[in-house]
């Protein structure tokens, strides 16, 4: 090459890595092996946000069933905030999480209907002490009932997070007792989670120190390829007088940049990102600052960001930054969300009444504020989707690298069914499982078409309190002889994405080398009943995850 070439043009942003490639003696004769490699692997990733007391579920499931997932079968549920991203979802239908509360003890334990339910979910254990009694206010088994085994973050985190733990954060600042609590370490030994501040505290030490981010990086990060990135320097470059040699590896450096361009890190893990996110130090202070009006969770942070947001922001962050493979996002219960014009707590809300009782007169208007709520979930969790689906990673994002799953408590609140469980993914966690499909994953169902939604909508429908309600009877749930697929299969399906490793007995254990096929202590619910050991050949009687879920 005759002509000096101004330093410059090497060293500007991504630019200066690509332009001087070419000039490697060994590139032409690698590129034709470059571009049959497969791709770098991915870290894949579980992020979950978990919100209590169910949903009105005819308004909340599409009426299709089963099959393809398109934006108009969204549009019409509280799932419409969605649409967009009908293609990256996946919604399991027809599945039953563990031990189930009800009034005569024909399902699961006799505790408490959220203190069992929670304890219960992600570790599929029973509680301890246990109780024969649904109606009692003793307060070790109401109360205080702990389940017997870690939860599915821990078992996750285990194997795969840094120091064994997950990130778990309480999206409304507040710690959490055993009738909210969703996360143990161990038996009966409940995981605090953190605080937005406290959160973010923990990833800015992973914060590259740099200047701020280049205008290159924050388009890769929106996902332009490098090779538009830094096409006019390569056209540049091609106009200079050089040798033969070097046009035909310029030439062969092109075409492997646009065969594999796209394959590019999300963006530096700095400050910059995380403000582009939203989770700002300012807005992260706000969010955390404990007493922040009675509403943190709708309160408006800027124009386009709420307190729950910048949670989201943070799950994103840690994602991005590979600072954690398990983050789960955990709304409060006993919430009042007076930014959505509701003066009702959560808890009593879910029951249609006005106190946490089982029976009564309707609410005026319960139902209008639960479709209220679902909607804002719903929109809570669109933002997270869509805040993983704006970070380029390899040749998708951050989103197709991670299952993103919204569980919901329970099915329909006031009947504290489980069977007909809410969950959506998004996300395939690097193409393990099918996206943009409703897939009814429950043997018993008279036909995979036809999946009841339930029967939210039956009661309290006038907006007077005319009405009376009984949760005892659970009328507004689900048939509880449908959607009873057991939810340790689910679990199955997004350890075995992740990586996590069983034993020769097919449990999660830590040096293993198998495939998950159990977890916990049962996968029927009436095994729950009187609690561990009080029913005969109480176990995991259908091993191995759904394979109608992967790809």
């Amino acid at each position: 090459m005759t002509t000096y070439l101004n330093r410059r043009i090497f060293l500007k942003g991504l630019g200066g890595a690509v332009l001087a490639a070419p000039y490697l003696g060994s590139v032409f004769e690698r590129a034709a092996k470059a571009q049959s490699m497969p791709s770098p692997a991915t870290p894949r990733r579980l992020i979950v946000m978990f919100t209590h007391y169910g949903c009105v579920t005819n308004r909340w499931f599409p009426e299709k069933s089963h099959g393809a997932l398109t934006a108009d079968d969204l549009m019409p549920t509280t799932l419409a905030p969605l649409a967009p991203y009908a293609s990256k979802l996946l919604m399991p239908r027809g599945i039953r999480s563990m031990n189930e509360w009800t009034a005569r003890m024909v399902r699961g334990q006799g505790n408490d209907s959220h203190t069992q339910i929670v304890g219960s979910f992600f570790t599929c254990q029973p509680v301890t002490p246990n109780s024969n009694e649904p109606f009692s206010f003793e307060q070790a088994t109401k109360f205080q009932a702990k389940p017997i085994g870690p939860s599915l973050d821990h078992v996750i985190a285990e194997q795969l997070s840094p120091n064994g733990t997950p990130l778990l954060m309480n999206t409304g600042g507040r710690s959490d007792s055993p009738q909210s609590a969703i996360s143990y370490s161990a038996a009966e030994t409940a995981f605090s989670g953190l605080n937005a501040t406290q959160a973010f505290s923990g990833l800015t030490g992973l914060f590259e120190q740099r200047a701020p981010m280049s205008a290159d990086t924050y388009a890769a990060l929106r996902g332009k390829s490098v090779i538009d990135l830094v096409r006019d320097d390569l056209d540049t470059l091609e106009r200079f007088d050089m040798s033969q040699a070097d046009r035909r590896k310029l030439s062969a450096w092109k075409e492997l940049l646009d065969q594999t361009g796209t394959v590019v890190a999300s963006a530096q893990c700095t400050e910059d990102l995380a403000a582009t996110l939203g989770a700002s130090r300012d807005n992260v202070s706000t969010a955390g600052r404990r007493g922040f009006g009675t509403d943190v969770l709708t309160t408006r942070i800027s124009d386009d960001l709420d307190g729950a947001d910048v949670y989201s922001a943070i799950a994103a962050l840690a994602a991005s930054c590979n600072a954690n493979p398990v983050i789960f996002l955990k709304y409060p219960g006993n919430y009042v969300f007076s930014g959505l014009d509701i003066n009702t707590e959560s808890h009593s809300l879910s029951h249609r009444l006005d106190n946490a009782g089982m029976q009564g007169s309707c609410l005026p208007n319960a139902l209008e504020m639960l479709l209220k709520v679902d909607a804002y979930y719903a929109q809570k969790f669109a933002k997270l989707v869509g805040m993983l689906e704006s970070m380029q990673e390899g040749p998708g994002t951050v989103l197709d690298n991670t299952a993103t799953v919204w569980f919901n408590e329970m099915s329909d609140g006031n009947a504290h069914n489980l069977n007909n469980a809410p969950i959506l993914q998004a996300g395939s966690a690097g193409g393990y499982f099918k996206t943009g499909a409703i897939i009814n994953v429950d043997p018993g169902a008279p036909g995979a078409s036809d999946m009841s939604n339930g029967a939210s909508m039956s009661a309290c429908t006038d907006g007077t309190s005319g009405q009376r309600i009984n949760g005892t009877t659970q009328s507004t749930g689900t048939d509880p002889t449908v959607a009873n697929a057991p939810i340790n299969k689910y679990f199955y399906n997004l350890m075995n994405a992740m990586g996590v490793k069983a034993g020769a007995d097919g449990y999660p254990e830590k040096g293993g080398s198998a495939e998950v096929s159990k977890f916990g202590y049962s996968d029927q619910t009436e095994d729950f009943i009187g609690g561990a050991g009080a029913v005969t050949d109480a176990g995991i009687h259908d091993p191995g995850e759904f394979t109608e879920l992967k790809a």
